[in-house]
C-alpha cells in the first residue's frame, strides 16, 4: 500500500498522515456507539483518568480495563460533592481498552485489511492490536496529555508499537489537537511504564528533554488518520473551547516479537488480536 516516498517520510519524520480514511458513515457509527457505551457507565468519581496526576487513577479499575470496555471520567468531571459538573456525555475522558475484541462496531473497523497493510509496510510481520481507545477531549474540561512516547507503555525488543490516531471530529489548535516532534523517533526512549502485580510505576530511562518549545501542531480534519512511531514524542493541550475533539486510537505491536511481561496491559484471557 505504501510507496517508497511514504516509507522514506515515515523513516525521516516518524509519522504519516492519511486523509479521509473514515467515511461520514464510519464516523457517525463510531461516535453513536461511543455515546451508547457512555450511557451504561457507572457514575463513580474514582473512575477518573489523568495524565498529569497518576495518583488520581484507580489502579484496580484501570488494570481491569485491559480485557473489557470501561469509561473513564475527566479529571474535572465531578465537584467536591461527587456530582457531575457537566452532562454525562460531556464528562468522559476515554473509553478503553478492549473495544476491538468486545464491540462489533470497533472490531469491524480494526479488521479492515488496509490498516494491517500499513503496519506490514512499516515493518511489522504480525500486526497485533493490543489497545483501542475512544478519546474525547471534552469542551471546557478536556484534560492536557503531557509529552510522552507510546513505546513506554507497549514495550517490545526491538521497539515495534505503532499508533493509529483517527480523528472522529476536527482537531484544531483551539480544542487540543496533537503536537508531534518530527524526527524525534530517532531519539531515546525517555521512560518506561512498569507493572509489578497491581502496582504501576513510571521509571525514567533517559534525561533527554521533551520538545516543549519545538513541537509541531497537527490540526487534522474529521476522518483523517495519523500513524506514528512508538518513539515519537507527542502531546495535546487542554481543551477550554466549546468544541469537542473526539478521536479513536489503536496501539499495534508486532506479534512476532516478545511482548514484555512488565507492560501494564496484559491479555491472558483475550489473547492476541491479529489484524
Amino acid at each position: 500500500m505504501l510507496n517508497a516516498e511514504q516509507r522514506q517520510a515515515f523513516d525521516r519524520d516518524g509519522y504519516l498522515l492519511f486523509q479521509q480514511q473514515l467515511s461520514e458513515t464510519d464516523r457517525k457509527t463510531l461516535i453513536d456507539r461511543a455515546y451508547a457505551l457512555i450511557e451504561q457507565a457507572e457514575l463513580d468519581p474514582s473512575h477518573r483518568f489523568s495524565t498529569t496526576d497518576r495518583a488520581q487513577i484507580n489502579n484496580d479499575f484501570f488494570l481491569g480495563s485491559a480485557e473489557t470496555v470501561r469509561c473513564f471520567f475527566e479529571e474535572a468531571a465531578f465537584n467536591d460533592a461527587g456530582e457531575l459538573t457537566q452532562p454525562r456525555a460531556q464528562s468522559i475522558n476515554k473509553i478503553g481498552h478492549a473495544l476491538h475484541d468486545l464491540d462489533e462496531v470497533y472490531r469491524e473497523l480494526a479488521q479492515r485489511d488496509v490498516f494491517a497493510e500499513i503496519a506490514r509496510d512499516l515493518g511489522q510481520q504480525k500486526p497485533s492490536l493490543y489497545q483501542t481507545m475512544v478519546i474525547f477531549k471534552q469542551p471546557r474540561i478536556g484534560g492536557e496529555v503531557v509529552w510522552h512516547q507510546d513505546a513506554s507503555f507497549f514495550y517490545t525488543e526491538p521497539s515495534s508499537v505503532l499508533t493509529y490516531w483517527f480523528a472522529l471530529e476536527d482537531a484544531t489548535l483551539e480544542n487540543g489537537c496533537l503536537w508531534l516532534d518530527p524526527g524525534g523517533q530517532t531519539g531515546p526512549l525517555r521512560e518506561r511504564f512498569y507493572r509489578h502485580g497491581d502496582e504501576l510505576t513510571m521509571v525514567a530511562l533517559d534525561d533527554t528533554p521533551w520538545p516543549t518549545d519545538t513541537g509541531t501542531a497537527m490540526p487534522v480534519k474529521a476522518g483523517d488518520l495519523l500513524v506514528f512511531h512508538g518513539h515519537l514524542p507527542h502531546y495535546s493541550a487542554a481543551n477550554r473551547s466549546t468544541q469537542s475533539r473526539m478521536a479513536l486510537t489503536f496501539h499495534v505491536v508486532d506479534g512476532a516479537l516478545p511482548y514484555a511481561t512488565e507492560n501494564w496491559l496484559q491479555r491472558p484471557t483475550l489473547g492476541e488480536f491479529f489484524m
